[in-house]
């Protein structure tokens, strides 16, 4: 996977406990912008980057006909979504 770091705008669920779950999300590639649905959420992870808890989906979609793997980050202090690996 290659890491690109994008940030991202995302149409996320939350549950009671303020947890995220992804649902679509909208990026750019080569200037052209693409509405991207989540299929599935293989795994989920949490760290701590510079002291700020950040939750990790790896997730696959089907993007033009290929099923396609990466990973997103969600920022907890900030709330800001990142298309970390693709």
């Amino acid at each position: 996977m290659k890491v690109i770091m994008q940030p991202i705008e995302m149409m996320a669920h939350f549950n009671e406990y303020g947890f995220p779950r992804p649902v679509k999300f909208k990026a750019r590639f080569e200037d052209i912008p693409f509405v991207i649905v989540i299929d599935k959420i293989i795994l989920k992870s949490e760290e701590k980057i510079a002291g700020n808890p950040i939750i990790i989906f790896r997730c696959q979609s089907i993007i033009n006909g290929f099923l396609k793997m990466y990973e997103l980050k969600y920022e907890l202090h900030t709330c800001e979504w990142f298309l970390y690996k693709i």
